[in-house]
């Protein structure tokens, strides 16, 4: 038995043995309430007096859905001059997929957990990191607040029974698997070459005209069979890119296209075999390919974009849309307000439908076809977050330092995608306690949707004790509590021929007016679908779910409205 085999088993040990975690180890679920998205489906089958509105109100433009789209969409109109709008959330707190929270008043993320430097594609990205204090103009070239980058170091992989620096396999692999390392390297440059890979994707979609052909090939097969045709079958290669799919997508090498699995790459920083001359190794942390992240990870930034609605009023939490309608001269739309267990209307001239594609498709009235076809093409992976409060730092087995990201190789935990030190950023070099995030991504899960809803906190809570104490052995001893945030739809997955199906539906403008914003920004309008009053905005719409998708669908829908 190797060590690997030895590690892997003791793992499948833990799992039947347990490790019970002592009673101290409290916790439950939080961050969302999923009875309120059931209660919205319920309220609509009901139908008739369950959604008759009490209260009539009015409004400009009313943006239905207040995560990163919806509260981007606020932003930009803001920019172009409109405060008459209002922003409705179904949750307690705004920002979708990019929330934070606190455990034993320690701030953690409750999703999405850092922000890559943005590249030039991401204008609108840009704009509010400048914007925000976060990068500025010094000799000509931009800086990046470093309190804001991830500090070093920032990854680590455990495999082989030790910690070792970066996450793709390197201890002890032979010369085969380096050379499949360089070969893919050496493919995501030349399909770099032949057609741009941009984020946000849309950015290079070319109005009236098709992917381009490289794309087009990527997008109409599974990353899997990709690389078998390019006799890419090295099991540590293999394992590292079904880790980045999951990571990014939800779900792993044998669903998404391989589109997807070479957009990972060559829409960021590139593929780095270890020993290249450009650094890093499988798309390492070198000076280039800099994160921005913080303890509670894009809740802060989310934050930051939602604080100004709701000084002002306009954001306007726990409230559920049930219907969106165009009208002769303007849009209804009516909301159930939880709290108060009633029904209002708004009344507005546009609205911006910054709703996951499966809920819009079940409110707008009546529903378009490109969103109803949408809704039908379109598959969500589901997602846990669990926010693990330690009261001293772990027991680490051998090899490299604690790490912000720290990754299991060949998790024992369906889904599992390692974890993040929501304490890594702090200046203190003293040990205190933390909160590590974990995270599963539960796409590839047979009925991972069902087993979210009904099993219990302490089955989730047991599962990833047990997977975490293979490096940690003393997690048990130092957890005190964990908080498990459930999304049943957290993302859409980029499965085979996703994007040229939504790269035609991307075509429409509500408007080809160019513009210059309060801040300066020179606007160029970008495709967004659209109807005659409602412009919707989702990083479904991109097929996949990171900030920059979403944060720019939201800029340019509100845009298109203003």
């Amino acid at each position: 038995m190797n060590r690997r085999s030895f590690v892997l088993g003791a793992a499948g040990g833990l799992l039947t043995a347990g490790c019970q975690p002592p009673p101290g180890a409290a916790g439950g679920f939080t961050g969302i309430d999923m009875a309120r998205g059931h209660a919205l489906r319920d309220r609509l089958a009901r139908g008739g007096d369950a959604l008759a509105p009490s209260v009539v109100r009015r409004t400009q433009v009313v943006i239905a859905g207040g995560g990163v789209a919806g509260l981007a969409a606020a932003r930009s109109l803001r920019l172009a001059g409109i405060d008459d709008c209002v922003v409705l959330e179904m949750e307690d707190t705004a920002g979708g997929n990019s929330r934070g929270g606190e455990v034993n008043g320690i701030a953690c993320p409750l999703g999405a957990h850092y922000l890559p430097v943005p590249g030039d594609h991401a204008r609108a990205v840009q704009d509010l990191l400048e914007e925000l204090g976060l990068r500025r103009r010094e000799a000509g070239r931009w800086r990046y607040d470093e309190r804001h980058l991830c500090h070093s170091p920032q990854e680590r992989l455990y495999f082989q029974g030790a910690w070792q620096e970066g996450l793709l396999p390197t201890q002890g692999v032979g010369d085969a698997t380096l050379a499949q390392y360089r070969r893919f390297a050496a493919r995501v440059a030349e399909l770099s070459r032949a057609a741009p890979f941009a984020m946000p994707a849309l950015s290079v979609w070319k109005r009236n005209q098709p992917l381009a052909p490289i794309h087009q090939a990527l997008d109409a097969m599974v990353f899997d069979e990709w690389l078998r045709q390019e006799g890419l079958d090295d099991a540590h290669l293999r394992w590292y890119l079904d880790y980045c799919c999951r990571d990014d997508y939800g779900a792993g090498l044998a669903r998404v296209s391989a589109w997807a699995g070479i957009h990972y790459f060559a829409s960021r920083h590139g593929f780095h075999a270890p020993g290249d001359a450009s650094g890093g190794g499988g798309g390492g942390a070198d000076d280039r390919e800099g994160v921005l992240t913080w303890p509670q990870g894009n809740g802060w930034l989310t934050q930051q974009l939602a604080a100004p609605l709701a000084q002002g009023g306009q954001l306007r939490t726990g409230s559920s849309v049930l219907r969106i309608a165009e009208t002769r001269h303007g849009v209804e739309v009516d909301v159930f307000h939880h709290a108060s267990d009633s029904v209002e209307r708004w009344q507005a001239r546009r609205c911006v439908v910054a709703l996951p594609v499966f809920m819009a498709a079940r409110v707008v009235q009546p529903l378009p076809d490109f969103l109803r076809n949408a809704a039908e093409r379109l598959t969500w992976a589901p997602w846990l977050v669990a926010n693990l409060h330690i009261d001293a730092p772990l027991a680490d087995r051998e090899g490299a330092a604690p790490a912000w990201d720290n990754v299991l190789y060949a998790d024992p935990t369906p889904g599992g995608l390692g974890y993040v030190d929501a304490g890594h950023q702090r200046l203190d070099p003293r040990p205190a306690p933390t909160v590590l995030s974990y995270y599963q991504a539960l796409g590839d899960v047979p009925d991972g949707r069902r087993q979210l809803a009904e099993q219990p906190w302490a089955q989730w809570r047991d599962r990833i004790l047990q997977s975490l104490a293979v490096p940690h052995p003393d997690i048990a001893e130092r957890a005190t509590r964990m908080d498990i945030t459930r999304y049943g739809h957290a993302m859409a997955i980029p499965t085979p021929g996703l994007q040229a199906f939504l790269s035609q539906i991307g075509l429409q403008r509500l408007s080809d007016q160019r513009r210059v914003l309060s801040n300066g920004e020179r606007v160029v309008p970008l495709p967004t679908p659209a109807t005659s009053r409602l412009a919707f905005a989702h990083a479904d719409w991109s097929g996949y779910s990171v900030f920059e998708e979403a944060f720019t669908r939201g800029h340019a829908a509100g845009l298109a409205v203003a």
